[in-house]
């Protein structure tokens, strides 16, 4: 690919300083799936959302969402009321990736227990 008149290399996920390795730590964390997988279909609160993710410390939550706005799959919209109420839903490359993330965790959902078992868990 050329850029600015000079070669640059495709994007290669097996190469150490390619960008998707990065961008594949964010959304495969246990929590990030977990939350792109709620926001899959619907708009939810902080409090929804952390009860959602039946779990998840407040920290891991707003370290999660934190990154996945940075990344540009979640909106966060604040609105000035009292009490404060803060709304978080999936951007269309947040939808992009819900898409692809369902059926995954569909899969661990239908073989979590056949798949434990074996591993003694």
């Amino acid at each position: 690919m050329r850029v600015g008149g000079a070669e640059q290399a495709e994007p290669d996920v097996f190469t150490p300083a390619c960008p998707s390795r990065v961008l594949l730590d964010h959304v495969t964390s246990r929590w990030a799936v977990l939350v792109v997988v709620a926001l899959a279909d619907q708009t939810l609160r902080w409090g929804e959302l952390r009860r959602r993710l039946n779990g998840v410390t407040d920290k891991m939550l707003a370290q999660s969402l934190r990154t996945l706005e940075a990344d540009g799959l979640v909106s966060r919209e604040a609105y000035p009321e009292v009490p404060p109420r803060v709304d978080y839903s999936l951007t269309t490359r947040g939808h992009e990736l819900a898409v692809l993330m369902l059926p995954l965790v569909d899969w661990a959902q239908a073989h979590a227990q056949d798949i434990g078992a074996k591993a003694g868990v």
